[in-house]
């Protein structure tokens, strides 16, 4: 189901744009499509057909994105496994402090060489009324007061599907949209469409290294974007509507953790309206790639931050269940791989 279905569904109903209105917002907020108001109750608002056509449209509605598994981390996390309609699985996370990291791909075409999404390449886009589903689903779980775009896909390759969920959110969905955080590599349309938007979110743009060289090694299929001009691109928009870029710099023991590279940082942000965000690379022992020791991420984080550029640590949620991105879909379609081949 696409959102507009939805909606001319309701129309042909008889729904008024009020009525689609509330029925949009009661489905956004997690609470069933009937609920009324305080001074107004369902049957003196809504026209018969609609509410008779609730109940169906309802069980489309949640078909759209059921959990399937639940994984609480002690970090106040909790990685969710979502099955779509068609059996495809993404990722949601449930983050401390009523934030929620949604999906907007089934895998990624980026490739990025230390993310398992990634492994699997682009199996197919999410619709809007998928990627909203995601928030509709959390919010029976708990309060969502922020979503940040940051889950499986990247955000710039479903762009349409991703603004008008941003739009909805923000209008009908109760989410300010600074609380609205669109991750990207650094696509160009990004910074061409997002300050035409109505509802204009906070951008988050994937760094990973001041050497043009090694972003495209790390990015194998990110636009060819220097590092420089990616930054002022960032800037430009950063200025435009008065907050900040989170650049994201995923820290890997010897390739992008080097002295050099925090010197780069200096030079490329230092005055910018920037906050620098170090995600230590969520590795198990066997991987190829490791996280820097625990000393060397505070001297970094210490030699930024009193050079003036921001910097925070964000710790991947879920770390404590090896539920770095991609790895509760790999487990799972792994395992429905084995049934099969056992069949």
């Amino acid at each position: 189901m696409h959102i507009h279905d939805f909606q001319q569904r309701l129309t042909d109903l008889g729904a008024k744009p009020m009525h689609i209105g509330r029925i949009t917002r009661a489905w956004l907020r997690g609470m069933p499509l009937d609920t009324g108001t305080r001074n107004q109750k369902t049957e003196n608002f809504l026209p018969l057909a609609v509410r008779n056509a609730l109940p169906e449209i309802s069980l489309e509605l949640d078909g759209l994105a059921r959990l399937s598994s639940e994984h609480p981390a002690s970090d106040g996390s909790a990685r969710l496994l979502v099955e779509l309609a068609d059996k495809q699985m993404v990722e949601s996370v449930l983050l401390p402090r009523d934030g929620l990291c949604v999906s907007s791909q089934v895998g990624c075409a980026v490739g990025c060489v230390f993310c398992m999404t990634g492994k699997s390449g682009l199996l197919r886009q999410l619709s809007t009324a998928e990627i909203v589903a995601q928030v509709a689903l959390a919010r029976r779980f708990r309060a969502v007061k922020k979503v940040v775009f940051m889950g499986m896909g990247e955000p710039a390759h479903n762009l349409d599907n991703v603004l008008e969920a941003i739009n909805l959110l923000g209008i009908e969905g109760g989410i300010g949209q600074r609380n609205l955080v669109f991750s990207t590599v650094g696509d160009p349309r990004v910074f061409e469409r997002l300050p035409q938007q109505q509802v204009k979110p906070a951008l988050a743009l994937s760094l990973h290294t001041t050497d043009a060289e090694l972003r495209q090694t790390l990015l194998p299929r990110a636009p060819c974007i220097d590092p420089e001009e990616l930054v002022e691109l960032g800037e430009t928009y950063a200025r435009q509507i008065d907050y900040p870029i989170q650049y994201q710099w995923t820290l890997l023991k010897g390739i992008n953790d080097s002295q050099e590279e925090m010197d780069g940082i200096l030079r490329l942000l230092k005055g910018k309206y920037a906050i620098m965000n170090l995600i230590p690379y969520n590795s198990l022992e066997a991987d190829e790639f490791q996280r820097p020791d625990g000393d060397r991420i505070v001297q970094i984080v210490r030699y930024l931050h009193s050079r003036g550029v921001l910097t925070k640590v964000r710790n991947s949620a879920g770390q404590d269940i090896d539920g770095g991105c991609g790895q509760l879909r790999a487990r799972a379609t792994e395992l429905l791989d084995r049934r099969k081949s056992r069949a």
